[in-house]
């Protein structure tokens, strides 16, 4: 198994490290699995009461190899699938933890593609196999339908609805309950006959030995250690993905998992490496896993630690950091993300320092003085640094590639609950959107809100106890307003007179407009008409100055007005009295004259809303959205079989609950994605609501 953490030495080179992420939902026994590989308590990277959001890591030393194994627990519930990418990123092979009773589910199917995509290394490991519901051949032929070449390493003896037993198929032999391992019985080989000739025949044809097939064809009895040889290559190049059984809770297959992840899944300097650039993208860095190399590094993940301060979850994917080393730190999401990322501004800068380096191990950390190309360690103290930013050499800037970030989706208004913590509140959003790439921050200019966008209901949840734990900030919600536009819907002409008279200078401007609708997106558009020098030339820019401001501040409801044409066709000034000023205040006066209800419709935002869920669901999915007032534009088969994208343009104000909702009438197989398109009419019921 593994040494204990008072027994961990420091890896000397890449080939000595093997780092692994467990992905799967939550209740799977990921946590206990962690301990079990690891063997004991884990250090997480967030505050340990709370594990379901947190990236729990530890490292051991693998007793029989010298090996660190690095175990990183990525968060099970839907609304952290951030950090599950994050674990991705961090990790050169993942383990897929499969539960026998509840099968694979749509988030560890798309996670699957994901890693399909870049070609990383895999395994599953099926638990919990003594539940009544389980039945093992059931979750492999899903696994093996959804996943592909992949093919039980080991087979499960259920008792009673007790694991008695692990029968390893190459081997032919059992570890029974108490740990104890021995041959299989003639029987007991019969009847696993069927899958070790189906283990065999997929590891003949996984493997690169072209003459495997030959002498299996010839009746030759094939060596174990020989095929074990080509399982590990075939699994080590992902192209081969070993099923195993595990039971976390007892440790029953924990060994066997164990030597896979050291001799089947690749060390760092043979593992898939991310794109880097320099900082402004325009030249690649071939960078490897060289502890001599220029330093590479990326923040995977931060949070505060009380007793040490900011605290960071650091990959080195090339060179060496040493505690005191000068950092450039480079972040520019909005590559990845191809528009700007709100919060999360570009940012290049030279002026960090790293910290106190530590290995996770279980039960807390051990300091170091450097970490090599390979590790996964944890740093103190790096101030200017965001999650997914690059750490890199100063004299040699780089830029890591960000990984896939998720949209969040669900909005939420929050204010501080009293005045005196708005300044602490700003602060911690601050914070709180440095360390999670995945939390938006929106500072609405026209509600005058402070809206947060997260994940979903857990995330939101998570939000407000870090606000209220962390930094002592209680906070109010309130719901999230929608921006809405004005518009004038038929033709108007008005008149706008300003006269004032008040001793010396007074105010005259008189001014005659047509107004008259355009269609949507047009904006504004302002056309002089003027004859005969009824308005001074030099007060028809004061004319039009006044309009836009007035546009801008609303006609009737107090929203912006747009797509509106505006004609001077006359008006009147006096030698003394008018003014700029004048002008532009009967220019406004004049636009307030003419809106009314029968004039000026309110605009609400519409977005286009692509939509993907389980074909059983596409019917509950139409329901929902006739109630939110949407219009589809049809329906296609998705990317992910057995999946539906749907397509529609719906309301904003209708959007607001919508990731939780549809959660709920898929069954959580649902996701989608908004993009903003237009304004269109508010309904004539809804506009008395938001009028009074």
């Amino acid at each position: 198994m593994t040494r204990s953490a008072a027994a961990f030495s420091a890896p000397t080179s890449p080939s000595q490290i093997r780092t692994v992420v467990l992905v799967g939902p939550q209740g799977t026994g990921k946590s206990a699995l962690l301990e079990q590989l690891t063997s004991g308590a884990v250090g997480h990277v967030k505050d340990a009461e709370e594990p379901s959001t947190a990236l729990g890591v530890a490292s051991a030393v693998h007793e029989e190899s010298g090996t660190v194994v690095t175990v990183v627990d990525s968060p099970g519930r839907p609304d952290f699938v951030g950090d599950v990418r994050a674990g991705l990123r961090a990790a050169d092979a993942v383990v897929f933890v499969v539960a026998a009773g509840s099968g694979v589910d749509d988030a560890t199917r798309m996670l699957w593609r994901e890693c399909e995509a870049v070609g990383v290394p895999r395994l599953v490991a099926v638990t919990q196999l003594e539940l009544a519901r389980a039945d093992f051949d059931t979750v492999v032929a899903e696994c093996q339908r959804i996943f592909g070449t992949a093919v039980p390493l080991s087979v499960p003896v259920v008792q009673d609805q007790q694991l008695a037993g692990i029968v390893e198929l190459l081997a032919s032999t059992i570890t029974d309950a108490d740990g104890s391992t021995r041959p299989l019985t003639e029987e007991e080989r019969a009847g696993v006959e069927a899958r070790r000739a189906e283990l065999v025949e997929e590891i003949i044809e996984t493997s690169e030995d072209e003459t495997l097939l030959d002498r299996y064809l010839a009746g030759e009895e094939l060596d174990v250690e020989g095929l074990t040889g080509n399982l590990r290559t075939a699994t080590a190049t992902a192209r081969f993905f070993p099923i195993v059984v595990v039971n976390p809770p007892t440790g029953a297959g924990v060994a066997r998992l164990l030597e896979l992840i050291v001799d089947a899944f690749p060390s760092p300097d043979q593992a898939w490496l991310p794109t880097v650039t320099t900082p402004d993208g325009a030249e690649l860095i071939e960078i490897s896993a060289d502890p001599d190399g220029p330093l590479v590094a990326e923040v995977v993940r931060t949070t505060t630690d009380p007793y040490v301060g900011r605290l960071s979850l650091v990959r080195i994917f090339s060179g060496t950091l040493r505690t005191g080393d000068r950092l450039h730190v480079s972040g520019h999401l909005e590559r990845v993300m191809g528009r700007s990322v709100q919060g999360h501004p570009g940012h290049d800068r030279d002026d960090e320092r790293a910290g106190q380096i530590m290995t996770p191990v279980p039960g807390g950390s051990q300091p170091r003085e450097e970490a090599i190309a390979g590790e996964l360690v944890l740093v103190t103290k790096l101030t200017g640094a965001e999650t997914a930013d690059t750490l890199s050499d100063p004299q040699r800037p780089a830029l890591v590639e960000a990984w896939l970030l998720p949209e969040p989706l669900l909005p939420l208004a929050i204010r501080a609950a009293a005045s005196k913590d708005e300044d602490k509140l700003a602060a911690a959003l601050q914070r709180l959107t440095s360390e999670d790439v995945t939390l938006r921050l929106e500072h609405n200019a026209e509600t005058h809100q402070v809206v947060i966008w997260t994940m979903g209901p857990a995330h939101v949840d998570d939000v407000l106890d870090q606000l209220a734990d962390r930094y002592n900030v209680e906070v109010e919600t309130e719901p999230v307003r929608t921006s809405l536009r004005e518009t004038f819907v038929r033709p108007v002409q008005v008149q706008g007179r300003l006269v004032k008279q008040s001793g010396g200078h007074g105010q005259y401007a008189v001014v005659q407009l047509e107004i008259e609708p355009l269609e949507r997106g047009a904006g504004f558009e302002f056309v002089d008409k003027v004859v005969g020098g009824a308005v001074p030339r030099q007060f028809i820019p004061s004319v039009e100055k006044g309009l836009r401001h007035q546009l801008e501040e609303g006609v009737l409801a107090g929203y912006p007005c747009v797509d509106v044409r505006v004609t001077l066709v006359d008006g009147k000034a006096h030698s003394v009295d008018s003014s700029d000023m004048a002008f532009q205040n009967a220019a406004g006066m004049a636009l307030r004259e003419a809106a009314n209800e029968s004039t000026v419709s309110l605009l609400e935002p519409v977005d286009m809303v692509e939509v993907i869920v389980g074909d059983d669901y596409v019917g509950a999915l139409m329901a929902d959205l006739r109630g939110r007032r949407a219009q589809v534009y049809g329906t296609e088969p998705a990317a992910l079989e057995g999946h539906t994208l749907v397509r529609a343009e719906i309301p904003q104000h209708e959007l607001s609950r919508f990731p939780i909702d549809l959660r709920s009438v898929s069954h959580g197989s649902g996701s989608f994605s908004r993009e903003f398109v237009r304004y269109d009419y508010l309904p004539a019921s809804r506009a008395r609501e938001v009028t009074g």
